[in-house]
């Protein structure tokens, strides 16, 4: 449907309708008055005719001329028509339908979109600065990264951050859609947009408001308005098979009859705007849906193209796992026990930020070891964690630095199991090596199994960056064969499209890396809150990167599919009748104006369908 500005479409509504409501009251009480040769009764829809109708003609006008042949055309053509044959009050019924239907897409637009409105409504405009023990109101456009905020009981939280002091609960469910309140004490996440509790909260500001995920939720409409997808462009395909059928009934019933008014009348039902309505409502309310799941869809297309998908191809870390190392063994040499081991390193580790001080003082708890005081902690680049604990001094390093500095060490450590390992050294000798891997998702296997049995996937593929024994480890546990790894960004660029030339690719990535592949794929789904890099290429961001929201997405995608070729080949459908009937003279054009309003109406009402939330989501 030709877009007309915010409020013309409205305004030509009602210019319609007073006239049609001047054209009723002066058939009632001046039915025979004549002005200059012009009957009365007919001055009010000429006016609407020019004023109205003449603009909507003119547009389409020039669409034809760039070559544009819109199913929009048959309300041109019908408007024309209405004037030629004298049909006034069915052309400005036509008018009403065209600026009606416009008026009425931009309020379902607005109605699928509720939920985005109301986060708009509810986000804060200031924050709570600390700044030398004094707390300032800031406008939220001046929070930087690093900033220390204050969020007061029952606040709204203005950006992503981490808590440095005080314990409370937030309230995410306008984020995540699970209607919990989550324990926030120090170290914990916050998010923007969640409600806290009734304690207040120190926070640092890991975001900008502008890059928190509150406002990547509010950037989805814009975004998805501004482009215009490809189940879009099926509508006006549909529209191009439309439109010369309408005229070839139309042009047979006047040819049969001799009759131009049953020209008009097939027109006036033919006016095909279910069909340019209802699709782009049913993507809009899809939208909002998914943004309701913590889902941003950054490309409309992808919910169109979700469904066609046959491959999926996964990266490995971050996606197929949590991202996170787990500690798997603790080896010990001959003479040092383990369980000492863990407590002595643990009582260490516990003052290091490295990524597997948290696997350590996890296995530490899960053992119950207790962890002791520890002096003279140090960490420096290259030359491991060192510390003293109950008068032993503790030394956690790699395999390469210690086969280095103690070569004669090399038949005391077990052989390499190709994933991550530290060595512990306690008095300078060796006491254990630890082994780690990536902790795998729970349900990863099951999530890989049923993408074949209930989304027709047919093919499945781990593409990673890491070692061959990780990768083929972790392939193992999900389901895979067919394993790529060590894999540069240039390279699994062209893996994804070779498998792209064979089926239609579903790429799962979270890291820079995957920002070619996932911009390569038909279909690019990012996980968590990745870099601006990862996002941009991406056509849908999964914020709370879990497999069981992208097979949410995957049932989005086929339901928004089914719900708009509904409205859009239903719409049409019911006008194919609706022309029988005018062509056989059962629907005059005024009637027939009237039989394609209610289609439309129909048609959206269904659409519209789209933004409320199945009973479920997940089938796995």
């Amino acid at each position: 449907m030709t877009m007309a500005r915010p409020g013309r479409e409205a305004t030509l509504a009602a210019l319609a309708i007073i006239a049609i409501g001047a054209h009723l009251a002066l058939r009632w009480f001046a039915a025979d008055a004549l002005i200059g040769g012009l009957r009365l009764v007919h001055l009010p829809l000429l006016v609407a005719l020019i004023l109205g109708g003449g603009p909507l003609v003119w547009s389409l006008l020039r669409q034809v001329i760039r070559g544009n042949f819109s199913a929009d055309l048959l309300a041109g053509i019908s408007i024309v028509t209405s004037v030629v044959l004298g049909e006034y009050l069915a052309g400005t019924l036509v008018v009403l339908m065209l600026s009606g239907g416009q008026a009425l897409e931009a309020y379902a637009v607005r109605r699928a979109s509720s939920a985005l409105a109301a986060l708009a409504r509810r986000m804060p405009t200031s924050a709570h600065r600390k700044v030398e023990g004094a707390v300032e109101e800031v406008p939220l456009d001046r929070i930087a990264p690093g900033d220390t905020l204050v969020v007061f009981p029952h606040e709204i939280c203005p950006v992503d951050g981490t808590v440095l002091e005080g314990q409370s609960t937030m309230d995410e469910s306008y984020l995540t859609g699970e209607p919990y309140r989550l324990s926030k004490v120090a170290g914990t996440q916050v998010l923007s947009g969640a409600i806290n509790g009734d304690e207040a909260l120190m926070i640092r500001a890991d975001r900008t408001a502008t890059d928190s995920r509150y406002a990547r939720i509010m950037q989805v409409m814009h975004e998805s308005e501004q482009r215009r997808p490809a189940l879009r462009r099926l509508g006006d395909q549909l529209g191009a098979f439309y439109t010369p059928l309408a005229l070839a009934i139309a042009a047979a019933a006047w040819v049969a009859t001799g009759d131009p008014s049953r020209f008009l009348a097939v027109l006036v039902v033919a006016t095909p705007c279910p069909l340019l309505i209802a699709i782009p409502v049913a993507i809009i309310g899809s939208v909002s849906l998914a943004a309701r799941r913590g889902i941003v869809i950054r490309d409309p297309a992808v919910l169109e193209q979700l469904d066609r998908c046959r491959t999926a191809i996964f990266d490995k870390t971050g996606t197929l796992t949590y991202g996170r190392p787990l500690l798997t063994a603790t080896l010990p040499a001959p003479d040092a026990d383990v369980t000492e081991v863990l407590s002595l390193v643990a009582s260490v580790e516990q003052y290091s930020r490295h990524p597997l001080a948290s696997a350590i003082l996890e296995a530490g708890r899960a053992h119950n070891v207790p962890l002791r005081e520890a002096t003279r902690v140090s960490e420096r680049p290259g030359q491991g964690l060192t510390g003293d604990v109950a008068g032993h001094t503790i030394r956690v390093t790699s395999r390469k630095a210690l086969l280095a500095e103690y070569p004669s060490a090399a038949p005391l450590l077990p052989p390499s199991h190709g994933g991550l390992e530290c060595v512990v050294l306690v008095d300078e000798a060796y006491a254990a090596t630890l082994q780690f891997r990536d902790e795998p998702r729970m349900e990863g296997r099951l999530f890989v199994q049923h993408l074949g049995h209930r989304h027709g996937f047919t093919r499945a593929l781990v593409v990673s960056g890491d070692r061959d024994s990780e990768v083929r480890y972790l392939a193992d546990l999900v389901g895979i064969a067919h394993v790529h790894a060590s894999q540069s960004p240039e390279q699994k660029v062209e893996i994804v499209r070779a498998e792209t030339l064979k089926a239609p690719t579903l790429f799962i990535g979270d890291g820079i890396n995957d920002a070619p592949a996932l911009a390569t794929a038909t279909v690019g789904i990012a996980f968590g809150q990745a870099s601006e890099v990862i996002t941009e290429a991406a056509g849908a961001v999964i914020l709370d990167s879990m497999l069981e929201r992208v097979d949410e997405l995957l049932h989005i995608g086929r339901r928004m599919r089914r719900i708009a070729l509904q409205s859009a080949v239903g719409g049409m459908a019911l006008s194919v009748v609706g022309m029988a009937a005018a062509a056989i003279g059962l629907l005059p054009p005024v009637a027939g104006a009237l039989t394609q309003e209610a289609i439309d109406i129909i048609a959206v009402v269904n659409a519209l369908r789209a933004a409320l939330p199945p009973r479920t989501l997940k089938d796995y």
